[in-house]
């Protein structure tokens, strides 16, 4: 390799020189202007579609509280009889470490992550001026009082009967592994559906796509797996269109299936399963952009990395657009959304059941290039960061009437009993820089940092949502 000597003096060959010299001066002028341009066109872009808008909400009393964060300050308590054997498995000799109490179903904090039901608010005799809390990691319980089950899912709003719709999986079945170094696993038994008009008390509706328990061959016998259902409204079919990873016990087959529905409540009609632009499918998500178009967003190439591409206009395959993102980052557990122009995504690392650190990721493109934007969680501790608050992004749900506010929906996944796993959902701002170098780009970023805030319980706005 050649090197150059530092101490070493320019040659100076007449009039050459001159115009070298004046060239550069020119090149440094223009490029000068040109950041100082984007600077401002940055600045006047962030005063003049979100500046008014964040000044009211810096200004709200309850955005106030939900910004004021928790601190949590747990003690891994000494060694006390045996450790699990999926708990034994994962620890090297070193010291224990949260995540490993967190894995070991015979943890004397099992308490601390898988807390009991909460007795909240009886929204039937709840008074105007009363509050509806969240405890994220705590049981949800629905109308009947029976633990909630729709995991790895999302939420649709039906405008017409102004009601929210919540998808994912149901998994109240036994866990179990196929082989000894197989993951944990519930059969297939459904997607199941809830109904809430204001996001806090929620009624099964059941389930409305249902397992195949008699045809082994099919996507959805009870033997192969079932993940991350989103549904999205097409308006120009009239029909309900529900994304999933469909995939055989052992993940080898890495599809993703759709399924369609004529109302909000199911039932759906399973119609097939796809490896989209023929590559591996698993994580996915379905994201639907202001203009209508919807796209899939999938991990593929053994979660080594995204790929993104839009929907046919019924929403019912790919088309022949795809881009890779996100290359050789394997992330997975994909969460998209837009703010004022710009998309954003939270993402998951690639660990199994075990939890691990969230991403943040902004475009100004939906097909990219996407650039990462650093960790979103705040407060909690260290390990609670580190670990999206011992939890997996699957969902970002606007809060209608308070621009760049979100709720993140995220699940706790119990390894040892998948049905017990949990839901934390948390009150998620994006204000503010961002602070994590750009990695790809000499430009000024156009958009803000994404923060999601830690609390042991925490209430929605007034007037969100209805309330």
């Amino acid at each position: 390799m050649r090197t150059r000597n530092k101490y070493r003096k320019p040659t100076i060959l007449g009039c050459n020189a001159g115009s070298r010299y004046s060239t550069s001066v020119v090149v440094l002028s223009l490029l000068g202007c040109l950041i100082l341009l984007h600077l401002y066109t940055y600045i006047h872009h962030t005063d003049r579609t979100g500046g008014q808008s964040q000044l009211r909400l810096n200004h709200h009393p309850q955005f106030i509280e939900l910004q004021e964060v928790e601190e949590e300050n747990i003690q891994i308590p000494p060694p006390k009889g045996k450790r699990s054997p999926r708990a034994a498995k994962r620890r090297p000799k070193r010291t224990t470490t949260l995540i490993d109490e967190f894995l070991d179903e015979n943890s004397q904090l099992r308490h601390v992550f898988f807390p009991g039901h909460k007795k909240t608010i009886d929204p039937i005799q709840t008074p105007a001026n009363e509050s509806y809390y969240y405890y994220p990691g705590r049981i949800w319980l629905d109308t009947d009082g029976n633990p909630i089950q729709a995991h790895g899912g999302g939420i649709v709003y039906d405008k017409k009967s102004r009601t929210y719709y919540w998808y994912g999986e149901y998994k109240d079945g036994p866990t179990y592994q196929v082989h000894k170094k197989g993951a944990a696993r519930v059969d297939i038994i459904g997607v199941g559906c809830y109904s809430s008009k204001d996001l806090w008390t929620w009624k099964h509706e059941g389930i409305v796509l249902a397992a195949d328990e008699t045809n082994e061959t099919h996507d959805l016998h009870t033997s192969n797996v079932l993940e991350r259902p989103k549904v999205i409204y097409n308006e120009r079919t009239g029909k309900y269109v529900m994304w999933m990873h469909i995939d055989d016990a052992n993940y080898t087959k890495a599809a993703a299936g759709v399924a369609i529905s004529d109302t909000p409540d199911g039932p759906f009609d399973y119609l097939g399963s796809q490896r989209p632009h023929g590559y591996e499918s698993r994580d996915m998500t379905v994201f639907k952009d202001d203009d209508g178009t919807a796209y899939l967003i999938y991990s593929s190439e053994d979660n080594s990395e995204l790929h993104i591409g839009p929907l046919t206009e019924d929403y019912l395959n790919v088309t022949s657009v795809m881009r890779r993102i996100l290359v050789g980052q394997h992330r997975e557990a994909p969460a998209l959304f837009k703010h004022e122009g710009t998309y954003y995504m939270i993402t998951s690392g690639c660990t199994g059941w075990a939890p691990n650190e969230a991403l943040a990721h902004a475009a100004e493109s939906i097909l990219g290039p996407w650039e990462t934007i650093g960790n979103p969680c705040i407060g909690g501790n260290k390990m609670f960061r580190l670990t999206t608050f011992f939890a997996q992004s699957t969902f970002v749900l606007p809060l209608p009437g308070f621009p760049g506010s979100f709720i993140f929906m995220a699940d706790r996944w119990n390894p040892a009993d998948l049905r017990d796993s949990r839901y934390v959902w948390l009150p998620m701002i994006v204000a503010g820089p961002v602070d994590h170098p750009l990695e790809y780009s000499f430009e000024f970023p156009l958009w803000s940092r994404v923060s999601i805030y830690w609390h042991r319980k925490w209430r929605l706005p007034h007037g969100s949502s209805g309330f």
